[in-house]
This record gives structure tokens, C-alpha cells and sequence, in this order.
């Protein structure tokens, strides 16, 4: 039968014969493009309207009042500026704090109170990670100023991008525990009617060091080394040496500023001149208002030089004591810092030899 069909088809050449392979070779590929279109085409449409949902599902409103999360390249450092102020207890926080109460309409930032159960310093694990990323996604409220009695907390733990700028203030600890032990007993003036716990108590620090009861013992100037030394189990042990140091690395890689009680004009000086979208006029106000000194003790004795002489030879006086002269020295080195060595000009710098022009 083949010899027949032959017999019947015109002799062909080589060149014939390779042209009806292309032939055919290019009808296979069509046919099996075609097929091949047709099996595809349920899935694509699966995979085009799982994209369209997700869109929808995760993508930005239209709405302008909403407002977007700033990336790296549009990152505006004025208006997404977030100060976080954990006030350690008696160290004049309250007078500093009301300037901000009394300037946030005018300077246009957000003043917000951090207010944890109980009056506890440490935040629980969960806690944690709501403060961080709250603070951090609460785009409405910056620029802002955060502040509240508790110990630092490190945000990049919680994989945030941008961390807050961390602030305080340290008093002398002799100092701080005085005027706690006495505030308990008597208050102070800016809410003098409120009822201490200690009220109608009127042993004086000095015969509380003599009878050595609870309220003097030094364990209780342990405060300002955990507030800077942070979460961990260790910072609340009084005494633990870890604790110090980490108290004195927080303070200087994770503080922007740590002024002194008694220096408040300088720290808040300080404050105005390089963050002044949050801080500007906190100077004048400062000077010219009722703020510069609030919650002034209604009644308080200073300690004798023999009190003075037994809490000075505890190890927990001597290691708080530490910490507040560690701190007084990089806050007196950073106002050295801001004026030019004839101590008349301010600093500047400038950008020059840029290359390729």
C-alpha cells in the first residue's frame, strides 16, 4: 500500500521533504500552544481575582484624611518626632512636664500621660509590645510627647524601625529620698488636699534612720539605676552590680538627653535648641511662669550630718550615687559641647570639599 501511495505523489526532492517537516514540526507547536491556553485558563483567572481580593483586603483607602505609614525615603523626622520621658519619681518631673501641658496647643504636638496599674514600673511581656507598636503606628498623635513613671524599655526588641527619643532627669539620691519621705507625710502644694498614706506620721527622716525602720532603709533610694537600667529581672535587685552598668550603657547609647535636677534651666535650654518642633518656648516659660518649681513639699526637715554620714556608708548610696555622678558628667560635657572653646559662640558645621563637583 505504501508503494502505491508513492507511485501516485510527485518525486520529491530533499528541500521538499525538510520544508514538510517544518511544516508539520510548527502545526504540533501551534496545536499544543492552543491546548495548553485553553487548561491554563481556569487558573488564571483564580490567580487574577485572589490578587484583585488581596488588594482590596490590604490595600490604602483613597481617603486623604488617612494618614500613611512614612518609609525610610519619606521619613519627615518634624512631624513623626515621638519623645518618650519615663520620669523617674521625684526628680522635679512634674514642673517639666506641665511647661509641655501649657505650650502642646500652641507648639502643635500631642502631650500623652502613660498611666500603668497600680503605679507599677515594670510593664508585663504583653504590655510590652502593645506600648511599642502603639506609640510607634499612632500616627495621629505626632509629634508627641510620651511620658510616665516606668523603666526603659527597649523598642528594638520589637522590630521597630524608628525608636522613640528617650529623655529623663536624676537627682541626687539622698536628695530624692527625702523629699519622698517627707512628701508622703505631708504632700505638697500642688494637691494639697489629697490624704499621703503616711499622713499623721511625724518622725523625721533623722529618727527613722536611728530606728531604723523601713521607710529610711536605703533599699529605697534604689529606683534611678532600674529606671535606666530597664526590664530584665536583675535592674530591680538592689545592690546587683550588672544592673549599674547597664544603667550607665542605657544612659549613654539609648538617652538623647539626661539633665539634672538641679540644672532644670539647662536641660530644658538644651532641649529647646535641638528639638525645637516639640520644645520651642520651653525656655521663656520655663523662666517667666509658675512651672519653673512645682509639687514643693509642704513640709520637709534636712537631714543631719550624722544621718547624712550612715546612708552615705550603704553599698546602695554609694552605686545610686554613682549613677547620678556618671550622669551630671556627660550632661556637663554635652553643654560644654554646644559652645565654641572662647565659650562665647555656638557650634556650628558645614559641609565643604564636596567632590565630584
Amino acid at each position: 500500500m505504501f508503494k502505491k501511495m508513492r507511485k501516485m505523489l510527485p518525486p520529491l526532492r530533499p528541500l521538499h521533504w525538510l520544508l514538510i517537516v517544518v511544516i508539520c514540526i510548527v502545526t504540533c507547536y501551534w496545536l499544543l500552544g492552543v491546548h495548553l491556553e485553553q487548561a491554563f485558563k481556569p487558573l488564571t483567572k483564580i490567580a487574577v481575582s485572589s490578587s484583585s481580593s488581596l488588594q482590596s483586603e490590604y490595600s490604602v483607602p483613597a481617603d486623604a484624611s488617612v494618614r500613611v505609614a512614612p518609609t525610610l525615603d519619606n521619613f519627615d523626622y518634624e512631624e513623626q518626632l515621638v519623645v518618650l520621658y519615663n520620669r523617674v519619681p521625684k526628680t522635679g518631673s512634674t514642673s517639666f512636664v506641665n511647661i509641655a501641658y501649657d505650650l502642646c496647643k500652641l507648639n502643635k504636638f500631642h502631650v500623652l500621660h502613660i498611666n500603668v496599674t497600680a503605679n507599677m514600673h515594670v510593664l508585663s511581656l504583653p504590655n510590652q509590645v502593645m506600648l511599642a507598636r502603639n506609640i510607634t503606628k499612632w500616627h495621629k498623635m505626632k509629634p508627641a510627647l510620651y511620658h510616665g513613671h516606668m523603666a526603659f524599655l527597649d523598642f528594638s526588641k520589637f522590630q521597630i524601625a524608628h525608636k522613640p527619643i528617650y529623655i529623663n532627669l536624676v537627682r541626687k539620691p539622698l536628695d530624692r529620698l527625702v523629699s519622698y519621705y517627707y512628701f508622703l507625710r505631708y504632700g505638697d502644694n500642688y494637691r494639697p488636699n489629697l490624704v499621703r498614706k503616711k499622713a499623721g506620721n511625724k518622725i523625721t527622716f533623722d529618727e527613722c534612720v536611728v530606728q531604723k525602720q523601713p521607710d529610711c532603709d536605703p533599699k529605697n533610694m534604689w529606683l534611678q539605676i532600674p529606671f535606666f537600667c530597664g526590664h530584665a529581672a536583675e535592674c530591680w535587685e538592689p545592690g546587683n552590680d550588672w544592673a549599674l552598668k547597664q544603667a550607665k550603657l542605657n544612659l549613654v547609647n539609648e538617652y538623647f538627653l539626661v539633665g539634672v535636677t538641679e540644672q532644670m534651666y539647662e536641660f530644658v535650654d538644651l532641649l529647646e535648641r535641638s528639638l525645637p518642633r516639640i520644645f520651642h518656648g520651653f525656655r521663656e516659660h520655663y523662666q517667666n511662669s509658675n512651672k519653673s518649681h512645682l509639687r514643693v513639699t509642704s513640709s520637709k526637715l534636712p537631714p543631719s550630718e550624722s544621718t547624712i554620714q550612715t546612708i552615705q556608708r550603704s553599698k546602695i548610696w554609694q552605686m545610686e550615687n554613682d549613677l547620678y555622678e556618671f550622669a551630671l558628667a556627660q550632661f556637663e560635657f554635652t553643654k560644654k559641647k554646644l559652645m565654641q572653646p572662647d565659650n562665647k559662640h555656638l557650634q556650628h558645621f558645614m559641609y565643604e570639599k564636596i567632590r565630584p563637583k
